[in-house]
């Protein structure tokens, strides 16, 4: 199986160029809609594929934490995706997808993973609402294949967080404030629920003016209309716009090609770009310095997030 996760170095030359590598699973035979669903995972989120080794039982965990188990001397948490998305199935899952994001390790177990597809984000929708409620929004993206096969790209932030038992609430205090640049307006774009949240709740308690997209397509058409109306009233944008903080993975458009779309326009020179991703590898950062991203921030420290924010809004 680590065949699958082969050829990295050809992965990093994904960036600007739209395209993403998803891992493919399933969670098994839901009894209760007797479909098999199929879901998807960025490779660059997977450390390691296996077979599922023993779990230790750990008191006080969330239901969906099977347990922990130990990788080369590190105890990581594992998690049945199954339960967790509350599908119903006898299978018992024999495939652990070891995943790294966020400053974070931990294990999913899967009924079986099928194959790595590289696609355009452009082919990655937005889910309809029907199927967000339905999932409880843990399904941020879908996309259909040539065999008619839905594939649904999970928040695995939202996994993540709440597995955790961590608040989605952050914490006020840690939050850097300055008076200096309480005029001052962030963009923001993420495709995650769990994080807009934090990013509005960090951007509200340092009291700076904000607006966001829920992916880099819509930023960018947003932005459009930004430039547009900063041009009726003899402005420039920079002057109405201050920072823009983008995702790195969105469906549509991931943060890579807006990056290299606002670094590319001549209407939004001197506005610097933010990248804040849970994909918090060196790799990822250079990836996003090809682009032109000006600064890179992990998710999700609303310390570090903050205090990069108000470093680059001191500077305009």
């Amino acid at each position: 199986m680590s065949d699958l996760l082969k050829n990295i170095d050809a992965r990093t030359k994904l960036a600007g160029t739209n395209k993403l590598e998803i891992l493919l699973f399933t969670l098994g035979l839901d009894q209760r809609s007797g479909r098999r669903e199929t879901f998807g995972i960025n490779v660059f989120k997977v450390r390691e594929v296996m077979r599922t080794p023993e779990i230790t039982q750990a008191p006080d965990m969330p239901s969906s934490v099977e347990g922990m188990v130990s990788l080369r001397g590190v105890l990581v948490p594992v998690i049945d995706l199954a339960k967790y998305a509350g599908i119903s199935t006898e299978s018992k899952p024999e495939i652990m997808v070891v995943t790294e994001y966020n400053g974070h390790t931990q294990g999913f177990l899967v009924e079986a993973v099928d194959t790595i597809l590289r696609l355009d984000w452009s082919v990655m929708r937005v889910p309809p609402d029907m199927l967000t409620m339905q999932m409880g929004g843990l399904v941020t993206a879908v996309t259909e294949l040539d065999n008619g096969k839905l594939v649904m790209m999970l928040d695995v932030e939202k996994v993540l967080a709440e597995t955790t038992q961590k608040s989605s609430t952050i914490d006020t205090a840690a939050v850097v404030c300055d008076s200096s640049i309480s005029h001052k307006t962030v963009f923001f774009a993420d495709d995650s629920v769990v994080a807009r949240s934090q990013i509005e709740q960090t951007l509200d308690a340092m009291n700076v003016h904000h607006m966001h997209a829920i992916n880099g397509k819509r930023a960018w058409e947003d932005l459009l209309k930004l430039a547009k109306s900063a041009e009726m009233q003899g402005k420039l944008v920079k002057d109405l716009l201050h920072l823009v903080l983008t995702d790195v993975e969105m469906p549509e458009m991931d943060g890579y090609m807006l990056t290299k779309q606002i670094k590319s326009d001549p209407r939004f020179a001197g506005i610097p770009v933010l990248m804040h991703s849970s994909l918090s590898g060196l790799s990822n950062q250079k990836l996003g310095q090809s682009v032109g991203v000006d600064g890179y921030v992990a998710k999700f420290e609303p310390h570090k997030l903050s205090e990069s924010i108000t470093n680059f809004l001191r500077r305009e």
